[in-house]
């Protein structure tokens, strides 16, 4: 049989073995080749589909970009506390204790809060010293008493609640109430006082040029935005915390400039 076979593709049988040991080699090797490249084909394919970290553009990527850049939040703002409800262009207050109370009097019929009781009575002697006479006219005075001044004087008058406000306080609503407030006249020109004259007398003009350095200060000057009639001879205590409190907390106004308040 052998013979049969050209003697060009004769092959012993050493050299058949041989062969085939080449040939499964070779086999071997190319299911190794086949493995490896399927391997990299399935690692680059999750590459491309794995998803990607967003990072955020450089200057140099957007620089020239048409898109619309997002503006940061605006600041949440604050909104300032409402002024207290007025009632005919006044603002309530509290009725000062009793027991917190002090004379500015001789008979003891005028009372301030203690620290204006001090002040005013230190102004008293200043204004003294420079020849000018200042007299108390009215201090604290009750929510009954205000009751009284505002209706009954009303009723006597014939005047509309509008008309009455311009010159008196509800009840409730006077700074009368807080015993920081004071009706200055002059004692040398009675008849000026708690008339807009007053401020002719030698005792208005000393208090616009020293009253500040007592802490006190006009409550209704001309043109006050309450729309309280301009009363020279009416002034107020703003020396400490609570006087201070009382008529400038929360009502976002400067001190000085006749907050809405009442006389």
């Amino acid at each position: 049989m052998r013979e049969d076979i050209p003697e060009a593709l004769r092959q012993s049988p050493a050299e058949a073995a041989q062969s085939r040991s080449r040939w499964s080699l070779l086999g071997w090797g190319s299911v190794s080749l086949g493995a490896v490249a399927l391997t990299l084909s399935l690692w680059l394919i999750f590459q491309f589909q794995k998803p990607q970290a967003s990072q955020p553009p450089t200057p140099a990527q957007t620089q020239g970009s048409s898109a619309v850049p997002i503006p940061p939040p605006a600041p949440i703002s604050t909104p300032s506390l409402p002024p207290p409800e007025l009632l005919l262009g006044h603002l309530p207050f509290s009725e000062a204790p009793a027991n917190e109370l002090r004379s500015i009097t001789a008979d003891a019929g005028i009372q301030l809060q203690t620290a204006a009781a001090e002040q005013f009575q230190a102004m008293v002697v200043a204004a003294q010293a420079d020849g000018v006479n200042l007299k108390p006219i009215s201090g604290f005075r009750s929510v009954a008493e205000q009751k009284h001044l505002f209706f009954d004087v009303k009723a006597q008058r014939g005047q509309v609640a509008t008309e009455r406000a311009e010159v008196s306080a509800p009840p409730g609503y006077s700074e009368h109430h807080t015993g920081y407030a004071v009706d200055i006249g002059d004692g040398s020109r009675p008849a000026a006082n708690l008339s807009t004259r007053f401020e002719t007398t030698p005792a208005f003009q000393w208090l616009q040029s020293n009253a500040a350095r007592f802490s006190f200060e006009l409550s209704f000057p001309q043109g006050n935005p309450q729309g309280v009639s301009y009363e020279p001879w009416h002034w107020r205590f703003v020396g400490d915390q609570q006087s201070l409190e009382t008529f400038y907390k929360s009502r976002n106004l400067k001190p000085g400039s006749s907050a809405p308040s009442s006389n």
